[in-house]
């Protein structure tokens, strides 16, 4: 079997809302989730982020933990690993194979076929129960409710942040969104939530709480003190825990840091080993690709996909952080489907930056850099504004902007082709 080809074939987008096809998978093969201890987080934001973080402390702690992520920033097995090693392809075959007959007999019986997302959820379920994983860390792909992650039965639930995205599907309001992601919230469990500056967001996680006899752990900023932070760490105290490192760039990760903690303390109440020293090396030792990455160094070129208003703010935050006296590139690149004139609006607020507009690596897919200049220039007298094509950006940047910080901003799937040209300069190849 060629998976990719197998794989390319099933719809990539979401239908109506329905848990039916991931219901009659787990019928099928005798309801493996059950078996699985399940770390569930949902959220606009930072799911990645606290994902990465209580993976790398429960592997530290020396327990065997899988992780189901999305999406992939180079290969599609990235999505699902165990002790951070991607599935194989062999594996991933192996376990297609099993679950074929069962997807075909599922669209004899049903107008809506199975999509891409529903087949590797339940691979990934499938995966995790034969790998006998001492702990799943589960990130929803798209709200909570109707999100296929969502036929499992946490021993946590993780809502990182409410903010607006996807609108069209999860509501046009943060409480209407909220109580979407609020859908992976089980019977009698425990879940952690940030706290939100919106205190209507924060009565209907409450109240979706109560209802469901789930123990609240409000995170709320003010519980983070000492911060401080310099080139390689952000330092910070949280309740009893002090000197905190973590490696991971921006303010937001302090948050994100918190919420891990708060899960490794719930851990340890019910008794699971997990060593001060695994949590801090946890925390200190983390990777989390495409998120503020520095993926070369000469020229400094930083990697950020963020591509709603939270992150594309905490990415301007991290920028003035870190780089505020430096010269800047911005290479964006913004798929149709997003608030392009959101995100040029928020970018182009830096009036001595140099913009360049790319296609991304899919012209169906991304915003036109015609369309996209054309926007930037009712938003900014700056005239450092440019187009290009992805693939002839490095080599630019390299000749003309090699004492500049360069950013590539506004989408996860162009990183592949960005790391890909770093590695073969089209003048190489």
């Amino acid at each position: 079997m060629n998976v990719e080809e197998y794989l390319s074939k099933f719809f990539k987008g979401t239908k109506n809302p329905t848990l039916n096809a991931m219901k009659f998978f787990m019928d099928e093969f005798g309801h493996p989730e059950k078996f699985l201890k399940v770390i569930h987080i949902a959220g606009t934001n930072g799911k990645g982020s606290c994902t990465e973080m209580i993976t790398n402390i429960l592997i530290n702690a020396g327990y065997k933990v899988g992780k189901f992520i999305s999406p992939h920033l180079m290969k599609y097995n990235e999505r699902i690993s165990v002790q951070n090693k991607d599935i194989t392809d062999e594996k991933m075959e192996e376990i297609i194979t099993k679950i074929k007959p069962k997807i075909d007999k599922y669209n004899s019986l049903n107008k809506e076929k199975v999509t891409l997302f529903e087949l590797e959820t339940t691979m990934a379920i499938l995966y995790f129960y034969e790998s006998n994983c001492d702990f799943v860390v589960l990130e929803t792909g798209l709200g909570g409710l109707y999100d296929c992650t969502n036929i499992v039965n946490p021993l946590i639930s993780i809502i990182t942040s409410i903010g607006y995205d996807h609108m069209d599907i999860l509501g046009n309001t943060l409480v209407e969104i909220a109580e979407q992601k609020a859908g992976i919230i089980k019977e009698n469990s425990q879940t952690i939530f940030a706290l939100s500056d919106d205190k209507e967001v924060n009565k209907k996680i409450e109240n979706i709480c109560l209802e469901k006899k789930n123990k609240l752990h409000g995170i709320e900023k003010s519980d983070i003190e000492n911060y401080s932070y310099d080139s390689e760490f952000q330092k910070f105290d949280y309740k009893k825990h002090k000197d905190i490192l973590i490696n991971l760039k921006g303010e937001k990760q302090l948050l994100n840091s918190c919420i891990a903690i708060e899960c490794i303390e719930i851990l340890r109440e019910q008794e699971y080993d997990i060593s001060e020293e695994a949590l801090r090396i946890g925390l200190k030792t983390v990777v989390h690709r495409g998120r503020f990455e520095v993926i070369n160094n000469n020229p400094l070129i930083i990697f950020d996909g963020a591509h709603n208003k939270p992150a594309i703010e905490n990415f301007i935050r991290s920028c003035n952080m870190y780089y505020k006296e430096q010269k800047k590139v911005y290479v964006i690149s913004i798929l149709k489907t997003k608030d392009y004139e959101m995100i040029l609006k928020q970018l182009l607020k830096d009036k001595e930056a140099v913009f360049i507009f790319t296609d991304g690596n899919d012209k169906e897919r991304y915003r036109s850099k015609e369309e996209l200049l054309k926007t930037a220039k009712q938003y900014t007298e700056n005239e450092n504004l440019y187009i290009q094509d992805l693939e002839n950006t490095i080599k630019l940047v390299k000749e003309r902007y090699s004492d500049y910080v360069v950013f590539f901003v506004g989408s996860f799937y162009v990183y592949g082709t960005v790391i890909d040209m770093l590695k073969n300069p089209i003048n190489e190849r």
